[in-house]
């Protein structure tokens, strides 16, 4: 899929621009601050519909306005709409037809992001890396999103009842374990197929980028792993109860990543760290690239060289200029970075400086 132009009003600090892009190559350049990261963010949304570093639709509606419009247009004859109004709720439309769920649209427009948020992949919660693998499956299978929906609902209503004072109704506590193990088996399937496949891409991406200096490994830890997920939820109900939510199931899955046989957040340099996430992120779009019948997805690259060294920029310069990719957005402070890049790619490209907000 190729973005060939896109039309922002009052996104965050953008107050207009119409953007006509390059199908190879499109470079942002600017102070931090200035908006490059909001034009990649509102690519990120028309594919997901909703911001990739803010959850709440009414804070990415630019300061002292009532509306946001975002509109894009891509090969193919597809255009990506979205309008919302302050205090009401956003209309997402494809081809000015409105969708009667957003989930009807996730996959449509398959993207990978890559920015300094990323590395709370190694350092944050487990749900930052249950999202990784939830968003990319999310992408090539329509039906995961239904699944994962079912588990969360039939999960918060279990977890309604262990909160209650009363003992709860132990039918209805087994018909909400019966929902999350049913839907949970299927998420656990789909999650562990998804980490066998991204273990061999990710270790030649991060072999490629560090030069072979270290060994990486990622392992899914799931309570499926124990045996059937009904037993391993109702068994321990009583603790639960104890706790007031649910310490068993698949919303407590995580990715352990390794670093040389130890943990990479305990372990890892902030230049190794990058590394990781950057080679996951690709690994994650080559396997997007693979089930769309060789299609590359957008490619979103924020900042991505800061804390590295300068032999870990030489090779990432030189994937990334390859013919592996497609559309590819990229921003950075340092225009010397974009320079190696467009240098070493005979690809078309077009440069935008970035400055409070303003796009040339």
């Amino acid at each position: 899929m190729i973005l060939e132009k896109l039309s922002l009003i009052n996104y965050k600090n953008i107050a207009e621009a119409t953007l006509e892009l390059s199908p190879k190559m499109n470079c942002f350049i600017g102070h931090n601050g200035a908006g490059k990261t909001n034009v990649l963010d509102a690519v990120y949304y028309l594919s997901f519909c909703h911001s990739a570093s803010n959850p709440v639709d009414s804070q990415v509606i630019r300061h002292g306005e009532d509306f946001l419009m975002l509109e894009g247009w891509y090969n193919d004859d597809i255009c990506v709409s979205c309008g919302m109004k302050r205090g009401q709720k956003k209309h997402f439309k494809r081809n000015k037809k409105e969708y009667k769920r957003l989930s009807e649209h996730i996959g449509l427009i398959p993207i990978v992001l890559v920015s300094p948020a990323d590395t709370y992949l190694i350092g944050g919660g487990s749900e930052e890396r249950r999202r990784l693998m939830d968003v990319t499956i999310a992408q090539t299978d329509r039906h995961y999103m239904d699944s994962l929906n079912r588990y969360n609902k039939a999960l918060q209503q279990r977890n309604t009842l262990l909160k209650q004072e009363a003992e709860p109704d132990p039918e209805m506590m087994a018909i909400f374990e019966e929902q999350m193990a049913a839907a949970g088996e299927v998420i656990y399937r789909q999650r562990d197929a998804f980490t066998q496949r991204l273990m061999p891409i990710f270790q030649q991406y991060y072999g490629r980028i560090s030069s072979g200096q270290e060994q990486v490994s990622l392992s899914y830890v799931s309570h499926c792993q124990r045996g059937p997920l009904l037993e391993t939820i109702s068994r321990d109900r009583w603790k639960d109860r104890a706790v007031g939510y649910s310490l068993h199931g698949i919303h407590r899955d995580d990715l352990e990543i390794m670093l040389d046989g130890h943990l990479m957040k305990r372990e890892g340099s902030q230049g190794q760290q990058k590394t990781f996430v950057i080679a996951l992120k690709l690994a994650q779009f080559e396997l997007l690239k693979r089930s769309g019948a060789g299609a590359p997805p957008i490619l979103l690259l924020d900042d991505i060289f800061d804390k590295l060294d300068a032999q870990r920029v030489v090779q990432i310069v030189g994937l990334v200029s390859g013919d592996d990719f497609g559309q590819i957005f990229i921003t950075d402070t340092n225009r010397e970075h974009l320079d190696q890049i467009l240098a070493a790619s005979s690809h078309d490209y077009k440069i935008f400086n970035v400055e409070d907000g303003e796009i040339v």
